[in-house]
C-alpha cells in the first residue's frame, strides 16, 4: 500500500513560543470576475508593532489551477505551500493522473489541522484558496479557519487583520455593481485595490501601496500570470484618486 506524502517526508508542525516573535504577513483578497480569479496581497510583514519589511510575497502558486494567498505566520505559510506543491507532485507521479481540485483542497485542511499545535503557540496561518476546477470548467474561491475547514463556493474571500474592516464591502460592491463574476478584470481589479487601500488606512499592519505596489495573479483558464508591473500601475493610479 502506497504511503501518504505527509508519512514520507514526516510533515509536522514547526514549534513556535512566542507569538511577538513571529512574522505575520496580511492582508489578501481573492475575487471572481468574468473570465477567472484576481488574487491581490499587499507586501508588508510585520513582527508585534515592527514593520519587519516591505517586499513579501504572498500568493502562492501551488500548480496551474490552484493559487493560495497567504496570511498570518509567515515562515510556516510558506513552508506549507512547499509542502503541498510537493504533495500534488507525489500524487500526480505515484498514481498517473493529476489530483482533482476537491483533492487539493483537502490537502489543504488536512495541512491546516495538522498546524493547530503550532497555531496555538503563535505559528496560525489562514490561507485563502483560488483554483480552477478543468473537469467541470468552473471557478471558485475558498477560505479556511485554523483547524482546516473549509467554507467553499464564495465568489470572493479575504484574509488577515485588515480583512476585518472591508469585509462588508464586498458585499456592498455586488449588490449595487453586480455579481462579481459578471463584470469585467479591471473593474474587478480596481475595487480590489480601493479595499486594499481602506485596509491599509484602518490597519497598520496592512501595507498601502503608494510605495509599494502590492502582488496580483490572475487565474484563468489558460493558467496563472502574474499582472505586469505597468498595468497595474494605471489602475493603482485610478483607485488612489
Amino acid at each position: 500500500m502506497a504511503r501518504q506524502f505527509s508519512e514520507l517526508v514526516d510533515f509536522k508542525s514547526s514549534p513556535h513560543h512566542d507569538d511577538e516573535q513571529v512574522v505575520h504577513g496580511t492582508t489578501v483578497l481573492a475575487l471572481r470576475y468574468k473570465d477567472g480569479i484576481v488574487i491581490l496581497a499587499d507586501r508588508r510583514a510585520t513582527m508585534g508593532n515592527l514593520i519587519m519589511y516591505e517586499e513579501a510575497e504572498k500568493i502562492e502558486v501551488l500548480d496551474d489551477q490552484t493559487v493560495v494567498a497567504i496570511s498570518g505566520a509567515y515562515a510556516r505559510s510558506i513552508e506549507v505551500c512547499r509542502y503541498l506543491k510537493h504533495a500534488f507532485k507525489y500524487y500526480e507521479r505515484l498514481n498517473q493522473f493529476q489530483i482533482s481540485t476537491e483533492g487539493k483542497l483537502m490537502e489543504i485542511s488536512k495541512a491546516l489541522a495538522g498546524n493547530m499545535e503550532a497555531a496555538m503557540n503563535g505559528g496560525i496561518f489562514l490561507p485563502i484558496a483560488a483554483v480552477y476546477d478543468p473537469k467541470d470548467e468552473e471557478f471558485s474561491v475558498h477560505f479556511f479557519d485554523a483547524a482546516g475547514a473549509r467554507f467553499p463556493g464564495m465568489d470572493y474571500a479575504t484574509a488577515g487583520s485588515g480583512s476585518e474592516r472591508i469585509r462588508g464591502v464586498f458585499e456592498y460592491l455586488s449588490r449595487t455593481k453586480g455579481p462579481w463574476n459578471k463584470r469585467k478584470r479591471d473593474d474587478v481589479l480596481l475595487d480590489a485595490l480601493v479595499m486594499l487601500d481602506i485596509a491599509s488606512s484602518l490597519d497598520s499592519a496592512t501595507g498601502g501601496f503608494q510605495r509599494r505596489l502590492p502582488s496580483v495573479v490572475l487565474l484563468t483558464r489558460d493558467g496563472v500570470e502574474r499582472l505586469a508591473e505597468k498595468e497595474l500601475e494605471k489602475i493603482a493610479k485610478k483607485a488612489l484618486s
